[in-house]
């Protein structure tokens, strides 16, 4: 009994197991682990600074003017939004339902924030390739502040504009596109389930510029990618941060559609906080009548290549 009661002690020591702890909570695995668990957001990011990089150089050749900024960067933006119309309709089949209600006149565009919002990219290169509308679009200042970016989203008119810059936006006649549920939505929605709080800040804007707001929602779009990482732990570290960003896994050639509904008119005998609710049921009803849900990832993918769904 002495003999068994000595190797159990052996097997359990804490010196048997340090070696494999040490192998464990290495710090040089840990970062293995963070980079593959944050792959597609680094490559996203190591792609945007080359071609930050490009239109630096592409600055510096022309000598940009300060007062022709907007027609400086024309070249470059009509080349980013053809390659990006290219690459969503070759990899997701991406169409538009409703572009007459964007063709038009100074709005805001309202959608759910899935975990990438590219469906947001391919609509505002589509209205800028076919119906020559420029379309401003604002982000969380964490992204905005990104070392080496500023250049290429100054040039695709993204920005964390403040209130008194979007309402001036708007009374030029352009498009403003914002997401309520921004980086909260992102990282924490499940199955399309939309978290805009109290967020009323873009009714407030729309009020003051006396201005429609456009309801949109995209098809299948938490199908292209999904993330990991939700908890209370995470939700409470980015609360108090707003700065966390999940890992994802996805990139499947899913089909997307994206649905504009009937602008909300402005109103001036409602507050914002029901212009918002308006906005959000909106977009709760293209979800409701165009999404099938629980959202699954290989019926998303079969969409994409069903002839018979095409067809309807």
């Amino acid at each position: 009994m002495s003999w068994f009661s000595q190797i159990l002690e052996n097997w359990i020591s804490f010196s048997y197991l340090e070696e494999y702890r040490a192998l464990v909570v290495h710090p040089l695995w840990l970062l293995k682990l963070l980079i593959l668990l944050y792959s597609p957001f680094i490559c996203t990011v190591l792609c945007l600074w080359a071609l930050s990089f490009v239109l630096h150089i592409y600055k510096k050749i022309n000598n940009q003017q300060e007062s022709d900024v907007s027609k400086f960067w024309e070249k470059p933006r009509k080349i980013i939004a053809q390659v990006c119309d290219i690459f969503g309709k070759i990899w997701y089949g991406y169409e538009v339902i409703g572009m007459e209600h964007l063709r038009k006149g100074p709005g805001i565009i309202v959608y759910y924030h899935s975990a990438t919002a590219i469906d947001y990219s391919f609509l505002v290169a589509k209205l800028f390739k076919e119906a020559q509308r420029e379309c401003f679009s604002v982000t969380h200042r964490g992204i905005y502040r990104l070392p080496g970016l500023k250049i290429l989203l100054n040039s695709i008119n993204l920005k964390d504009f403040n209130k008194a810059e979007c309402v001036e936006i708007l009374k030029k006649g352009h498009l403003l596109g914002i997401a309520p549920g921004g980086g909260r939505e992102a990282n924490f929605s499940y199955d399309y389930n939309i978290m805009w709080g109290n967020s009323t800040g873009f009714a407030r804007v729309a009020l003051e510029a006396k201005v429609p707001v456009i309801p949109m929602f995209t098809q299948n779009v938490c199908e292209t990618y999904r993330n990991i990482g939700k908890s209370r732990l995470t939700r409470w570290l980015y609360e108090k941060t707003r700065l966390l960003y999940l890992p994802i896994y996805g990139g499947l050639p899913v089909k997307l559609t994206t649905y504009i509904g009937e602008p909300i008119p402005y109103d001036p005998n409602i507050t914002a906080a029901e212009l918002a609710e308006k906005a959000k049921t909106a977009i709760e009803n293209l979800r409701d009548k165009y999404q099938i849900r629980p959202g699954n990832m290989l019926r998303a993918l079969s969409e994409r290549f069903d002839k018979h769904y095409k067809a309807n």
